[in-house]
C-alpha cells in the first residue's frame, strides 16, 4: 500500500484518539485528581501489554533496551504527570497552546543534539502552523465568548518540559530506535511502566476508593480507556508514524488535535465561528507547508537515511 496513503491515514487515527482523549480526562477528573489519573493511564496501558511483552522482550537488543524503557519515561510516564499536575492549576486553553509546541521542540532537539538539516519551508509550515492554533485556542476571547485565565502562570513551566521531554523522545524513536520494530518497542517499554505506576496509585491510595460509587466506577473506566486508548493503542501508531514518516511529521498531530475537539463541539451543538473557520485553515497551511515535497536534496523532515515520509 502506497506509504504516504499509510502515513496520513494514521495521522488521522491519532488525532480522533488524542482530540477525544480529553472528554476522557474531564469525565476521569470528576472523581479523581491528577496524579492518579495519569498513574491509572500509563498502568492501564502497560498491562494490556505486559502478555506480548514476554514474546517481544528478547527481539529487543540488550544494548537498546534503556533506550526503550527511557522511550516510555520521556514519551508517556513523566508527561502523563506533568500535564496531570499542571491542568489542574492552570486555564485549558493555555495548555492546549503550550503543548502545541511539541513540533517545535522536535525540531529545535533535532538540529541541536542530533545534527538534523530542516528546510526553511518546513520550519515557516511550523510556525505557521503554531500561529493558527494560537488564534484558534484564543478566538473564543476575541469574539468576547470566554475568558481565558493566565493565573499560576509558574505552571506553565511543567507542560514546557513535557514538550521539551516528548522532542527528546520523538528524536529518540527517529535516531536511535529506527532499526526496531515500532509495535516491540511501544509494547516492551509501556510494559515496564506498570510496576512505578502500581506504586503512585498505592502512594495516592487509589485502592482505597469506594469502587461501589458509580462516580469512582466511571472515573477508573474513563481513565482506563484513556490508557488503553490514548497511550497503548496511540504510542504504537505513533512509533510506526515516527518511523515511517519523521519525528516532524508525527509531532505535527498536535496541530490536528483541535479539528476533533471543535467537531465534538459541533456535535454538542457548539457554535462555530468564522474566526475558527479561519484559524484551521492557517493551520491546514502550516502543515502542507511542513510536508511540501521539494527538490529530492538534503535531509527531509526529520527523517533518517532510508525512511520515507509524506509528500
Amino acid at each position: 500500500m502506497n506509504n504516504k496513503f499509510i502515513c496520513w491515514a494514521i495521522f488521522i487515527i491519532l488525532c480522533i484518539i488524542w482530540g477525544s482523549s480529553f472528554k476522557l480526562m474531564k469525565d476521569s477528573s470528576l472523581s479523581l485528581n491528577g496524579p492518579q489519573i495519569a498513574a491509572l493511564r500509563i498502568f492501564s496501558a502497560g498491562i494490556v501489554f505486559v502478555p506480548f511483552a514476554f514474546f517481544y522482550f528478547s527481539r529487543i537488543p540488550k544494548q537498546k533496551l534503556g533506550m526503550v524503557i527511557l522511550s516510555a519515561v520521556f514519551g508517556n510516564l513523566l508527561p502523563a504527570f506533568l500535564f496531570a499536575i499542571a491542568m489542574t492549576r492552570i486555564d485549558g486553553s493555555l495548555g492546549g497552546i503550550l503543548n502545541s509546541l511539541t513540533p517545535i521542540c522536535v525540531a529545535v532537539i533535532g538540529i541541536l543534539f542530533f545534527k538534523d538539516k530542516i528546510k526553511i519551508q518546513k520550519i515557516i509550515g511550523v510556525l505557521t502552523g503554531f500561529l493558527g492554533l494560537v488564534l484558534l485556542t484564543l478566538a473564543p476571547a476575541l469574539m468576547g465568548q470566554k475568558n481565558i485565565s493566565f493565573t499560576n502562570l509558574n505552571y506553565t513551566l511543567l507542560i514546557l518540559l513535557a514538550t521539551f521531554l516528548y522532542g527528546i523522545n520523538v528524536n529518540m524513536v527517529s535516531h536511535k530506535l529506527k532499526g526496531l520494530n515500532p509495535v516491540h518497542v511501544a509494547t516492551v517499554s509501556l510494559a515496564f511502566m506498570v510496576i512505578p505506576t502500581a506504586l503512585v496509585l498505592w502512594q495516592q491510595d487509589f485502592f482505597q476508593l469506594d469502587f461501589t460509587s458509580a462516580r469512582i466506577q466511571h472515573a477508573v473506566v474513563a481513565a482506563g480507556g484513556l490508557g488503553i486508548a490514548g497511550s497503548a493503542i496511540a504510542t504504537v501508531l505513533f512509533y510506526i508514524l515516527v518511523q515511517r514518516a519523521g519525528g516532524l511529521f508525527a509531532s505535527l498531530v498536535t496541530y490536528g488535535i483541535p479539528f476533533i475537539a471543535l467537531l465534538w463541539g459541533f456535535i454538542d451543538h457548539e457554535h462555530i465561528s468564522w474566526l475558527q473557520v479561519i484559524c484551521l485553515g492557517i493551520i491546514l497551511l502550516g502543515v502542507y507547508l511542513a510536508n511540501r515535497p521539494g527538490k529530492k536534496t538534503g535531509a527531509a523532515i526529520i527523517a533518517t537515511p532510508g525512511h520515507s515520509h509524506p509528500e
